[in-house]
């Protein structure tokens, strides 16, 4: 079997957001399928933390910008040419598809901000994936989402059949795992002034609803009378957010807060490993990465009650309503006072960690390859 891949989103500046997700998957497919010939298509040569096989073929089809109309054309003039030269049994895309060739496509569909949030999008990729969208779920002959709240939401929305939606969970590097006692004092010290600390660990945006955190670890703070700090640090995509930045110039209790912006992964890794807890309720995350990090790092977790949240931490979160500061600071507080309770939520957090791996997501996305190849496949 030939497929191809778009791989536009292994390129920083594109607008799709499973670049990640992507060099993950597909670095393990090409060798465990490897009688098998994939074509990586991308609109600039491609930087790569692994090296190919030789049953990849890489090609580059400007052009290299990714406006809306460049996009289409793209999709829709350049990429069936391609796919017609190289005679692909299958397509996998992500984010759009084409709505011109015969060969079946396998979309992959992570990113759906634009139906919750609009105002996260920006307004040229807004109207683009508003647009099109619809049709090129109509047009793929297989999804493949990130969870299955987005696979309800997908189904839902564009009425589509449960049975043509495949989730495949993403997971987290595998440096993200607990730290030593001695390692975890060291940290204390030098990020926190030797206390005990929350993390909140993903954008510094408004999407990260972090004005409502810092109301919750106020009413915290004031009922609690300890040297708990708030630590903040981001993955370094934030659309920052200076009007909470303003707020914390006037903030009681800023010399609690301390904001870490652009940590190295390693730092980060240490940083979440070293938490008392993780506080997490943006108003809305595609997956929610920073929660699998610090389950994979035994650190218990508050999280937002809605969206995927609860999909991704099950048993081993407290949860909470995500714009009510005043449930949010009653959670931190009860995971402050009740060590039982802590311990409890870290020993299910080891339980749910197993849930999400990455080579089970390369043969989760690998089956949905083969059932778009199962499609009668008359472009040749």
């Amino acid at each position: 079997m030939i497929i191809a891949l778009n791989t536009r989103c292994l390129n920083k500046d594109e607008p799709c957001e499973c670049g990640k997700y992507i060099s993950e998957v597909f670095q393990r497919i090409i060798k465990l399928y490897a009688t098998h010939t994939f074509i990586f298509i991308s609109a600039k040569p491609l930087e790569l933390s692994f090296n190919l096989p030789e049953n990849v073929i890489p090609v580059v089809i400007g052009p290299q910008k990714s406006t809306p109309a460049q996009l289409f054309i793209w999709y829709n003039i350049k990429i069936p040419f391609l796919l017609k030269k190289y005679k692909a049994d299958v397509f996998v895309t992500t984010g759009a598809c084409s709505l011109t060739t015969k060969v079946p496509q396998c979309l992959i569909l992570q990113n759906l901000s634009f139906l919750y949030f609009p105002s996260f999008v920006k307004n040229r990729y807004l109207s683009f994936y508003k647009r099109h969208t619809l049709r090129f779920v109509k047009k793929s002959k297989a999804i493949i989402t990130v969870s299955a709240f987005a696979k309800a939401a997908i189904a839902e929305r564009y009425k589509l059949p449960q049975n043509k939606i495949q989730v495949a969970y993403p997971d987290v590097d595998e440096i993200f795992q607990p730290v030593s006692i001695p390692e975890r004092e060291s940290i204390k010290e030098k990020y926190a002034d030797g206390n005990e600390y929350f993390i909140y660990s993903g954008e510094i945006s408004h999407a990260g609803n972090l004005i409502n955190l810092l109301k919750a670890f106020s009413a915290f703070k004031k009922r609690q009378k300890s040297t708990m700090q708030l630590l903040i640090s981001d993955d370094g995509k934030s659309n920052y957010d200076m009007g909470f930045f303003k707020s914390l110039e006037s903030y009681k209790f800023r010399n609690d807060v301390k904001l870490f912006p652009g940590l190295s992964q390693s730092e980060n890794v240490k940083v979440i490993a070293s938490a008392y807890a993780m506080v997490y309720t943006p108003l809305y995350v595609d997956f929610g990465t920073s929660l699998l990090k610090a389950i994979k790092c035994e650190v218990p977790i508050i999280a937002s009650s809605t969206g995927v949240m609860p999909e991704i931490c099950g048993d081993a979160a407290l949860y909470v309503d995500v714009e009510n500061f005043k449930e949010l600071a009653i959670k931190m507080m009860l995971i402050f006072k009740d060590e039982k309770l802590r311990k409890e939520l870290i020993e299910k957090g080891k339980k749910q960690a197993q849930k999400f791996c990455w080579n089970n997501t390369a043969k989760l996305v690998w089956n949905a390859i083969e059932k778009t190849s199962t499609v009668e496949n008359d472009h040749k």
